[in-house]
């Protein structure tokens, strides 16, 4: 699988995203030629190659014909990409951003989203940025994107409401339960426009995974700063077996009516759990108790401890991190003579490891047909290895 772990330790934007998969070996031209389906006039792009204290890296941009742009809202730009000529996944992804965008900046100034009219993120350029982000990874076939914490920089920023401290209000609001930090740099490192693209199109922020890193591109930033001012993006396969970085979540709780803790089970994993399971378990005195276990990314972490707190008895959470290791994994609907059952498929090396039906899907087909469920299931396997 092509994999790209994005090292923010100099923050991130829209620029330095593209400057860096330019480096990576995407073609100028291609994205010159793939931006013009934007349909967008009264611009330029350019591209060369830069020092940034001592560090080779391209530094893109973005030239406005018009430098007073027009502000833009919500509902313009969705136009601006849905009368585009990109592909359908493309503008599902750009619209994708830039909801993100529009939520928090409601959020901050306490607007309906309908009602917000972006200033610097509505120009001209930050779409660009965008759209260039999102065909540039596409072009460069990266299926899976890593991310490290992100550094934001520290000191204050001015922007067309004033003065306020870094992060800016709205790009601080879209890195919610994302892992931050920032060593001391008076800098805005980190803009609203690559905070939105990052997290829409990563789920990951931590530590690098298991990867045979194949090449590394540096983008520039446009400040000079006391450390190299790059965004770098390692490329390459990630290890066939995925090793990752979660938590665990725990509690034990032994004065809670056991009626509760279906109902407590299904809301965590309604709410991004990756597993919940519980486990009986004997306390002091010979109390008997219940130990609830709860898998979870960290951005998932505070708003599954909330759900803890307001919905059992417990008075703390214990919350560790754990390596895990994955199999590759894919989702299919297999066609049967009964109907489709989606089954999950795994896999080491191309060689398929389990087959797992879709539970659900394999029930319905049998009680419709009155037939075993093991039949079914031996069914799908059967239709999964010819």
């Amino acid at each position: 699988m092509k994999t790209a772990y994005f090292d923010c330790f100099s923050g991130i934007s829209g620029d330095m995203i593209i400057g860096a998969l330019i480096d990576l070996g995407l073609d100028f031209n291609y994205l010159k030629k793939e931006l013009k389906r934007l349909n967008l006039k009264g611009y330029k792009i350019e591209a060369k190659k830069i020092i940034k204290n001592g560090i080779g890296a391209v530094k893109f941009d973005v030239i406005a014909k018009n430098k007073h742009d027009k502000e833009r809202n919500l509902k313009e730009i969705n136009e601006i990409i849905n009368n585009s000529r990109l592909d359908n996944e493309a503008k599902n992804t750009l619209k994708k951003i830039f909801h993100k965008i529009a939520t928090a900046e409601a959020k901050v100034h306490n607007k309906p989203i309908s009602k917000i009219h972006f200033h610097e993120i509505g120009a001209i350029d930050t779409i660009i940025d965008v759209a260039g982000a999102v065909i540039g990874i596409k072009k460069l076939g990266i299926e899976k994107i890593y991310c490290s914490k992100l550094n934001v920089g520290s000191g204050f920023v001015e922007f067309s409401h004033g003065r306020f401290p870094v992060p800016a209000p709205a790009t601080a609001e879209i890195l919610k339960n994302i892992p931050i930090y920032h060593n001391n740099l008076e800098a805005e490192l980190v803009t609203p426009t690559g905070a939105a693209i990052i997290t829409a199109l990563s789920n990951y922020f931590g530590e690098m995974p298991a990867m045979k890193v194949q090449k590394i591109g540096y983008g520039a930033g446009t400040k000079d700063l006391e450390q190299p001012n790059v965004l770098r993006i390692f490329f390459g396969e990630e290890s066939k077996i995925e090793n990752e970085t979660i938590n665990i979540v725990e509690t034990n709780i032994d004065n809670m009516n056991p009626e509760i803790f279906t109902y407590v089970v299904d809301k965590l994993m309604e709410n991004g759990a990756l597993d919940v399971y519980l486990t009986n378990i004997i306390m002091k005195k010979g109390r008997p108790a219940i130990k609830l276990t709860v898998l979870a990314e960290t951005k998932d972490i505070d708003r599954l401890c909330d759900i803890i707190f307001d919905e059992t008895t417990t008075l703390g959470v214990r919350i560790y991190p754990a390596t895990r290791k994955k199999l590759e994994r894919e989702i299919k609907n297999i066609k049967t003579k009964y109907g489709n059952v989606k089954v999950k498929i795994s896999k080491l090396n191309g060689e398929i490891k389990n087959i797992m039906p879709e539970y659900e899907d394999c029930v319905k087909i049998a009680k419709e047909n009155k037939i075993p469920l093991k039949k079914v299931y031996d069914l799908v396997k059967k239709e999964v290895t010819q």
